[in-house]
């Protein structure tokens, strides 16, 4: 029998997957325990925080039920145990994947790759997350479902679309989530919520049931706690998909995280107030790589005079809403559920577009990759901001920059890697962004670790106890 004392809620609430993972393991914590600690937070906070647009009670209690089964008959999954959020853009079987639009109330038949890879590794499925209309957006004010507030301050977005994803796992609500990120939909709350999010090269996770937003941009990305949970996450869901067509037999190979201390090669964009960063988060940014001489090494100024930010989001946006004209079809004819007006308007901005526009749009992934390239030859990581701006009111200005700085990964489907690396004057966090070649993921989280233990910079916890 274990004698050491009990762990306090508020403790496993804000523990790390791999903490938990210890704890489960040493039997310091039983998995129904862990469930009933978070199933009473969620239906205390979550009617105020709106982090879940579908939560079943008495689920996570049969599933730990489960779960201590299999450690009682020592046959132990992964993340046997842990209580993980799913966005509402992956299929569930028996649920709805209603992709924050009104009218997609009919269960699917099938898991999404992923929800099976989490179901088979042990873990227990929380329930399904917020999310912006058809995940055009990231502010995750969802016009159907209401909006998700961020965990630090009430009336402020959490980012999007990932939005309800990032505020479950700030607000410890789930211990970590699967999300998507198609421009930065991970990435965005991430640095709104202060936590760590991976997006994964493109096509190292398997995309099958999740709802596209547009497929050579899309990405299974991961909110966590920690760089190391990312780590655990990306290691039991990444692999080959016969199922899915863009899904990479490790063409480019995982690189091993063995850059030698010192003697990294870390690229810095040359002006951040001319591509739009505010002042508040570039004295965050500056502040940060003061305190991290030895773990950026070489750092170099790179060119990015021929690529503007702005211009390649907003192309690589056209990409989503010309495909999605198809994806919501139906949803677009719905008359008694109507999509909102904003969504109709943005998915007929790329219907007046023709086709040669489209493929202009689409040679940016091409230069995207050019540009990766040229880049990844004379530096190991790229490291920016994750956000120009911190987090901002729900009721103001939505700004248009958001995605500018996560667009470029996204287009040349890179990894990319947010961790919290300081807060604003606000008192809000905002993400430092660590971006490498195709197949540098390990070396990424690796490096972010690093980087989280020198900034300390654990995730900041809101007062939500």
């Amino acid at each position: 029998m274990n004698s050491m004392p009990p762990i306090a809620d508020l403790d496993l609430r804000r523990a790390s997957l791999c903490q938990l993972l210890h704890w489960l393991a040493t039997g310091r914590v039983q998995p129904r325990v862990l469930a009933d600690v978070y199933q009473q937070a969620i239906e205390r906070l979550d009617p105020e925080l709106h982090a879940y647009v579908d939560h079943r009670s008495g689920l996570l209690q049969d599933q730990a039920d489960l779960a201590d089964r299999r450690r009682r008959d020592g046959v132990i999954g992964r993340l046997d145990g842990i209580p993980l959020a799913v966005k509402d853009n992956f299929d569930i079987a028996g649920w709805p994947t209603r992709v924050g639009l009104p009218g997609r109330g009919k269960p699917v038949q099938e898991d999404a790759h992923v929800v099976a890879r989490l179901r088979a590794s042990g873990a227990l499925l929380v329930g399904k997350t917020n999310m912006d209309e058809g995940a055009l957006g990231a502010t995750t004010d969802n016009p159907h479902f209401g909006a998700t507030h961020n965990p630090h301050r009430h009336g402020y977005t959490a980012g999007g679309s990932s939005g309800g994803a990032a505020a479950a796992v700030a607000a410890g609500l789930a211990v970590a989530a699967v999300g998507s990120d198609s421009l930065g939909s991970i990435r965005i709350p991430a640095s709104y919520c202060g936590l760590y999010a991976l997006k994964p090269t493109h096509g190292e996770i398997s995309a099958r049931g999740l709802v596209p937003a547009a497929r050579r941009l899309d990405a299974v990305g991961l909110l966590a706690r920690s760089a190391d949970d990312l780590t655990v996450l990306l290691q039991v869901l990444a692999g080959y998909d016969a199922d899915d067509a863009r899904s990479r037999r490790r063409r480019v190979a995982f690189a091993l995280p063995d850059w030698e201390p010192g003697n990294l090669r870390a690229g810095l964009l040359p002006d951040l107030a001319g591509v739009g960063v505010q002042p508040e988060v570039i004295e965050v940014f500056e502040s940060a790589l003061a305190k991290l001489p030895h773990a950026l090494g070489d750092r170099r100024t790179v060119d990015f005079a021929d690529w503007d930010f702005a211009r390649t989001r907003r192309a690589g946006l056209l990409l989503m809403e010309a495909e999605m004209l198809g994806t919501f079809a139906a949803d677009l004819a719905n008359t008694e559920r109507p999509v909102s007006e904003r969504f109709r308007q943005m998915l007929g901005y790329a219907g007046r577009k023709s086709a040669a526009d489209y493929a202009a749009a689409d040679r940016v992934l091409d230069a995207a990759t050019l540009k990766m390239r040229r880049l990844f030859s004379r530096v190991d990581v790229l490291v920016m901001p994750t956000t120009p701006q911190g987090a901002f009111p729900l009721d103001g200005p939505v700004p248009d920059s958001q995605a500018d700085l996560t667009s470029f990964a996204s287009l040349a489907g890179c990894p990319a890697v947010s961790l919290p690396m300081g807060t604003l004057p606000n008192g809000m966090p905002v993400g430092l962004q660590l971006v490498g070649a195709r197949g540098s993921d390990l070396r990424l989280l690796e490096l972010a670790a690093v980087c989280a233990a020198t900034l300390d910079a654990d995730p900041t916890y809101p007062v939500l106890a």
